[in-house]
């Protein structure tokens, strides 16, 4: 039996066998193309999670915003009441209150909703009552029950208003 070298093979079984060296480069394109799925999964996971939790923030902070509005509106009732007298002391902490705790949601982003002479938005307004009124044109907001607030561009709470029909 005669040794085979490499020279003395058939060049159609040379072919049939594969390359090492093309199998792995194959092998490394695999990995590299699996590593950046995989980079770009995870990238996109963390924009995700950082979405929801931004999302979770905005809507916790409406949420305790928005149960605040009461306690504005009981100020906001309180300084309506008759002046004078041995209760104007007390009118004058109620107003300090007031004007705290509206600067205090005016650096927070919550803005008053003008309903008053405005066009009625179901989108901002909540109609409580529809009034005849021929000194308004139809659908116009004649009074304000409850101011609306908003909070950035989302709605806090609408205005209860009170809307003009037609006659």
């Amino acid at each position: 039996m005669t040794e085979q070298t490499l020279d003395d093979q058939d060049p159609e079984q040379a072919e049939a066998q594969p390359d090492p060296l093309d199998e792995l480069r194959r092998e490394k394109d695999a990995v590299q193309d699996r590593l950046l799925r995989t980079a770009a999964e995870f990238d996109n996971y963390r924009k995700r999670v950082e979405r929801e939790r931004r999302d979770l923030a905005d809507y916790m902070k409406a949420d305790i915003l928005a149960e605040l509005l009461p306690i504005l509106d009981n100020f906001e009732r309180a300084m309506q009441t008759s002046t004078g007298g041995e209760t104007e002391p007390l009118r004058k902490g109620v107003e300090l209150i007031h004007r705290q705790m509206v600067e205090f949601l005016r650096k927070r982003g919550v803005t008053p909703i003008d309903a008053l002479g405005a066009d009625f938005d179901p989108n901002f307004h909540q109609a409580v009552i529809h009034e005849p009124s021929p000194s308004h044109r139809e659908g116009e907001v004649i009074e304000e029950l409850q101011r609306g607030y908003m909070v950035g561009d989302k709605l806090l709470r609408p205005a209860m208003v009170k809307v003009a029909k037609g006659a």
